[in-house]
């Protein structure tokens, strides 16, 4: 384990106190979970009971991984999941230690008083800035307050930028942990300076310019974004959108944040808005995808936005076009980014040179001959010209799989020769160092193992693929032939595949394309001849195919896909290089099936081709030497010929640095984050050298963002330093279990009594609430307005108010997958049934329109449900012929059920003011009653019906998993519900639940 740093030492002495609850803002990459665990170390004992929040799996595990490395081990950390059982939960938690729950059981648990809460040592919250008043663990820190006022609650944060939005960020997130102190450090603070400045690693900073291509696509890319933002600000002039800048959308975060400005008139804003957003989205992956994608995947990816911009999903032409594939930009970024990849030739025909004087001819030798013929096609103006001889040349390097008019260029992107030079550098830098050490021997910690960090699998992955395919041998920009020419031959089977599929109508994969209204069936390669191939392929050229016709009208005024996408007439916006994306798949098709039967097609399945490149490495077993040959092939690698590539992760790479112990670390591109751990690496490493290769492209995009995040989180302390010392601290009310319930809250006013005198009531205020309710935010919020809220696994509704009121709570999403699968009419029915005033609420969410004018996008809507009983009319009407909407849906659940009462919610906070209104006056309810609503079971029961017969009944429509143990309480057998009447089952079931069993069980068919 490696030692803690003066800083963390520092920070560890002002926080370690049990009796002290704090809140710690770190920057990233400075070692916060080294310190949490140290502090874990801390209190581990038999005798406390230390919970860890907020913690994801991943962050468990290596939380865990560290602890054992530590020596917390027996138990170490345990982790509490949904899979551990009541009765485990409540010996585990009797045994203490340290445990990681997660937030939703750990409320439950508490509710459940199957935790000892005045038995918890403390709580360690992670990812602090996620806390709300909406929050999960904004509930566990009120919970352990009410009943534990000694155990300490410290939390942890290294995201400073997430807690800077809104009005006194600072301030709410200590306000709803119930803390008062704050510890700020950033990377300026004086003692994480005075610990890292004195040891440095020696870093070499390498700009790498963009290819001149890259250039004009960035540009183009950038000005398409500059573009789209001022044609949102220019749409939306009512709205406060000053932060939009194309500085900001570098960020991820920069969708979301445009997004969340426009959510409240979300429904207002036209079609064009919506599409400038999700525009905004696309041009900021481009940004990235041109400097990690190699050319011919960046080119793909291109082609994939036009097709989906060209073709809707239904077949025909996209109507509503996103504005910035229109622009003169946009055809620079699909022109360059092809040139990057391959170019056709202008023109096939060969054109007659005039011979050359004799007396040039006789002033040159053979072999220069050639040179006087190119000297001469210059002066004369054929430069694009080549003799036969250049052209028999060309012929022998040209792989047989490339079409005759294509000229392969593949670019590569710079930085690939980049890290060749660096591997090369490194190499001769670690023979240099065996040369000095075999003269001089010495002990020199760390290991020669090259680490290359990337930002992403996929890139990680790329680079690995270069690396082993690499021409150490070739010249510069051309080390990645051999695996660029793989790329090319993959996507020419693509292209061809592409084309094939499109003529046989089959447009999952490439360009849907209708013939009249049906789509044709996929045939097999076997099933057409070569002569029926090239009479279809003629009949294309000509344009009089009827395939050709877009968006399936079989009208023949419709041109070819030949004339570069102009059959759409009358249309204005048109993709540049629609037409040209078909024609040149057409003619990849084409050649392909020219060599059909040369063999040549075998070299387009992508297995044939991953064994032909990896066969030349595999080993026959049985021929092999194991005594001499087993390590060669099969043993460790020397640290010196072990080259890993790894994407930035979290505080895991701390790990990864202190087992490796690497001397050479290779950014491939800049990250923050792991500057500060090399940082951290180094300075906890004395005696260790460690070199870093900081690699970056020159004025692009990477750059502009990587200085943009360092000055975003500069900002982002100085303004939390700044409220922490203007902040005026909240007064933290003590809250007992007993004032949380109402003991003293006046409840009824009896009207019986003269005057009005007001009557204490003093059972506790309470709601009953489903277990399942506990992911929304609901329940904390109750608990917040002094409800006892009860959880429970209810059969019927959510959440139990009083006696006779019983709510069904539905979000938007939620409402509309209840009414399509019609859950939310057996829902309806069983609340019907039981209680005397079932309640839907439908609840919005905050800080989002609160109309259902927002959703009328949405196609599930559109979809008709057939679980609902309609009038039978002389006709139908226009209307009626229509989808229903949901307000249709709503209006027939009204009709169907009438006792069922409708609330709308614009809030969760507008849900708890409602449920405490809905209490008023009224009887508090009886959990153990609200449990056997709709699951009553006879003790008889599970006697004489087994596993299979309810299995049996379960599959019977009507009948759900809600339902299934009140119709076993009411039956003794399957067969007696068969021999039930229409009414006996419909009584047990409801009207249509009970009607559509008894058809199936009698007639064999579902309920009409």
């Amino acid at each position: 384990m490696a030692t803690l740093l003066p800083f963390h030492k520092s920070i560890l002495e002002r926080i370690h106190d049990p009796q002290t609850s704090d809140l710690l803002v770190l920057a990233r990459g400075l070692g916060l979970r080294r310190i949490l665990c140290t502090l874990m170390k801390i209190y581990d004992s038999p005798q406390n009971l230390v919970l860890l929040v907020n913690a994801s799996q991943e962050e468990e595990s290596a939380i865990g991984e560290e602890l054992g490395m530590m020596g917390v081990r027996r138990p170490g950390l345990r982790v509490v999941g949904y899979e551990m059982g009541k009765k485990d939960r409540q010996e585990l938690y009797k045994r203490g230690g340290l445990m990681s729950v997660t937030s939703r059981i750990l409320v439950v648990d508490m509710l459940q008083s199957d935790i000892p809460i005045d038995l918890i040592t403390g709580i360690l919250v992670l990812h602090a800035e996620k806390v709300t008043a909406l929050s999960l663990e904004a509930f566990i820190v009120r919970l352990y307050r009410e009943k534990n006022t000694t155990g300490f609650l410290k939390a942890f944060s290294d995201q400073p930028e997430h807690i800077t939005s809104g009005m006194s960020p600072l301030k709410n997130i200590m306000k709803e942990l119930q803390l008062r102190k704050v510890h700020i450090y950033p990377r300026f603070h004086e003692e994480v300076k005075a610990s890292l400045e004195r040891r440095r690693a020696d870093v070499i900073e390498l700009y790498q310019p963009l290819t001149e291509s890259m250039k004009d696509i960035h540009g183009a890319i950038v000005q398409c974004m500059t573009t789209t933002l001022a044609e949102l600000k220019r749409s939306n002039a009512t709205l406060d959108l000053d932060d939009l800048n194309v500085e900001n959308a570098y960020f991820r975060s920069f969708d979301a944040i445009v997004r969340r400005q426009l959510d409240p008139v979300w429904h207002k804003v036209g079609l064009k808005t919506k599409q400038l957003v999700a525009d905004l989205a696309t041009l900021r992956r481009l940004l990235t995808y041109l400097l990690t994608y190699d050319p011919l995947a960046f080119h793909t990816y291109l082609e994939t936005i036009i097709t989906s911009n060209s073709t809707s999903a239904s077949g025909g032409p996209r109507q509503h076009q996103s504005p910035w594939l229109l622009t003169d930009a946009a055809n620079v970024i699909f022109k360059m980014a092809k040139r990057r990849c391959y170019m056709h030739s202008s023109s096939s025909t060969p054109v007659k040179r005039k011979a050359p004087p004799a007396s040039v001819i006789n002033l040159v030798d053979d072999d220069e001959e050639e040179d006087a013929w190119d000297a001469l096609d210059e002066i004369e103006g054929r430069v694009g010209v080549k003799s036969d001889k250049a052209k028999g040349k060309e012929r022998e390097r040209r792989k047989p799989w490339v079409p005759d008019d294509m000229d392969p260029v593949l670019e590569e992107l710079p930085k690939w020769s980049l890290l060749a030079e660096v591997l090369k550098e490194i190499e001769e830098e670690m023979m240099r160092q065996e040369s000095l050490g075999a003269a001089q021997p010495t002990f020199h910690p760390g290991s020669n193992t090259v680490l290359i960090m990337t930002s992403s699998t996929s890139t990680s992955t790329l680079i690995s693929e270069f690396l082993s395919t690499m021409d150490a041998d070739a010249e510069q920009g051309a080390q990645g032939r051999t695996m660029m020419e793989t790329k090319l031959r993959l996507y020419l089977g693509w292209k061809g595949k592409l084309s094939a599929r499109r003529e046989e109508g089959q447009g999952a994969v490439g360009w849907p394309v209708k013939n009249g209204e049906t789509f044709q069936k996929e045939q097999g390669g076997d099933g057409v001849s070569e002569a029926l191939k090239r009479k279809d392929q003629v009949m294309k050229e000509r344009g009089a195919s009827r395939r050709r016709v877009r968006g399936g009208a079989p009208t023949a005024g419709s041109a070819g896909v030949g004339d570069g996408g102009n059959s759409r007439k009358g249309q204005k916006d048109i993709i540049s290089g629609e037409g040209e994306m078909r024609e040149e798949a057409d003619r990849v098709a084409n050649f392909l099936a020219s060599e059909n039967g040369s063999g040549t097609d075998l070299l387009f399945n992508p297995d044939i081709i991953e064994h032909n490149l990896n066969g030349a490495t595999l080993l026959d077993i049985t021929s092999l030497d194991f005594e001499n040959e087993f390590d060669t092939h099969y043993g460790l690698l020397a640290p010196e010929q072990t080259v890993i590539v790894r994407a930035y992760s979290d505080d895991s790479d701390d790990q990864v640095l202190a087992e490796i112990k690497p001397k050479f670390i290779v950014m491939f591109e800049p990250s923050q984050d792991f500057v500060r751990r090399i940082e951290v690496y180094r300075s906890s490493n004395p005696g260790l050298g460690v070199r870093v290769y900081f690699m970056v492209y020159q004025m692009s995009c990477e750059e502009h963002k990587y200085l943009a995040g360092i000055r975003r989180e500069k900002e982002s302390f100085e303004r939390l330093i700044k409220e922490r010392g203007s902040m005026l601290l909240p007064i933290l009310e003590e809250r007992t279990a007993g004032a949380s319930v109402g003991d003293a809250i006046i409840k009824t006013i009896s009207s019986r009594i003269a005057g009005g005198r007001k009557e204490l009531n003093k059972e506790p205020s309470r709601v009953i609430v489903d277990m399942r309710e506990f992911r929304s935010t609901l329940p904390s919020l109750l608990h917040a307005s002094r409800l006892l809220v009860i959880p429970a696994t209810l059969t019927v509704g959510d959440y139990i108010i009083t006696p006779d009121i019983c709510v069904e709570r539905k979000s938007i999403p939620d409402l509309i997958q209840s009414f399509n699968s019609g859950r939310l009419y057996t829902q309806c029915e069983l609340m019907s049934v039981h209680y005397k005033q079932p309640v839907l609420l439908i609840e919005f969410e905050e800080h989002k329109s609160f109309s259902l004018e927002a959703f009328a996008e949405v196609k599930s809507y559109a979809k008709a449900s057939s679980k609902y009983p309609q009038k039978k009319s002389a006709g139908p009407s226009e209307t009626e012929r229509q989808s229903p909407t949901i307000q249709h849906k709503l209006v027939l659940l009204s009709l169907s059920f009438p006792r069922v009462r409708i609330i709308w919610s614009s809030s969760p906070f507008a849900t708890a003011e409602i449920f405490n209104d809905l209490k008023l006056n009224n009887p508090e309810p009886d959990p153990s009653q609200a449990i056997a609503i709709g699951a009553e079971e006879d003790p008889d029961v599970g006697a004489g019906v087994n596993t299979a017969a309810e299995e049996l009944l379960r599959s019977l429509p009507g009948i759900t998993a809600k339902n299934v143990k009140h119709v076993m309480s009411k039956v003794r057998s399957v067969r007696e519900l068969c021999e039930m009447g229409r009414e006996g089952v419909q009584e047990i079931l409801g009207v249509e639940p009970g009607k559509s069993c008894w058809e199936f069980m009698h007639r064999g068919e579902l309920g009409r």
